[in-house]
């Protein structure tokens, strides 16, 4: 089989015969994955137990309710003060598992990047990684919840040990990007470890850091709101879940939503100029 192109290759049969195809076998499958995925998804509706639903009437009934919740916010249960108050404990948890995961996983990444630790010490650090991060975040917080007690101690420990695998694969691929021949040269100069670490890996590698820090952060705000109704931490979530569930009041839900969708859009400002600016910064360099 020879290759004339990246999307075409030729085939020789056993009798001579020569076929050509389009496409290689990684397209193939990928594209019979997306056709089986959409026939799945099409039989998935079709099995559905609609029961006694009535589609337009359900269409009409939530196009009003979401009318209700984005076009008519208000505040009906607490005032402007309490929201704020509310909105700054949320980014308070996703804040202090950020920051502190951030700093546990930094030492950790180091020692589960394979160009600058021993090989056993970096696969067992990544197995053990792998373990937590296959386990949902709420789970963890249910887990800690046992000995803790629901609240923000069990919300914030189950979201720093969850940020804690995700940074750490995160931050150790950064690592391992590093050029090696930058590792060798200190090397050969008799440069210990940790001057390796702070003078060549550090620097290199201090914007994608940045990157996926308040990439995680992103993430734990929106688990903070998620948390704050099923660990009980209280927060915008909290509020959110008590206006959906226990008042049924949209007009509510809509302005939470909004203020939720306001600070989610002021991280992603945030987290570009910053990035930015230190990408600006280093190609300076």
């Amino acid at each position: 089989m020879e290759a004339i192109s990246m999307s075409t290759y030729i085939k020789r049969k056993r009798d001579g015969r020569i076929q050509i195809k389009s496409g290689n076998k990684g397209e193939r499958v990928i594209r019979w994955t997306i056709v089986l995925f959409i026939v799945f998804t099409v039989m998935a509706f079709m099995f559905f137990d609609y029961g006694q639903l009535e589609i337009m009437s359900a269409i009409v009934e939530t196009a009003h309710n979401l009318k209700i919740m984005f076009l008519q916010p208000a505040l009906s249960h607490f005032g402007w003060g309490e929201a704020v108050y509310q909105v700054g404990v949320t980014l308070g948890l996703a804040v202090l598992s950020t920051v502190l995961g951030a700093v546990i996983a930094l030492f950790l990444a180091l020692m589960a990047a394979t160009n600058l630790s021993k090989e056993w010490i970096s696969k067992t650090v990544r197995i053990l990684v792998a373990f937590v991060r296959a386990v949902p975040t709420v789970l963890w917080v249910l887990i800690f919840a046992i000995a803790a007690g629901l609240g923000s101690e069990a919300a914030v420990l189950g979201m720093l040990f969850h940020s804690v695998a995700y940074l750490v694969k995160a931050f150790s691929e950064a690592f391992e990007e590093v050029d090696a021949g930058i590792i060798e040269a200190l090397r050969a100069t008799g440069c210990s470890w940790w001057h390796i670490v702070t003078h060549a890996v550090l620097p290199s590698t201090f914007t994608y850091l940045l990157s996926w820090t308040f990439l995680r952060f992103e993430i734990n705000f929106s688990v903070a709101v998620a948390m704050g109704a099923a660990a009980g931490a209280g927060g915008i979530g909290y509020e959110l879940f008590m206006a959906s569930g226990f008042y049924f009041d949209l007009g509510e839900v809509g302005f939470i939503t909004y203020a939720i969708l306001l600070i989610a859009i002021m991280l992603e400002l945030l987290s570009t100029r910053l990035k930015n600016r230190y990408f600006a910064a280093s190609a300076v360099e």
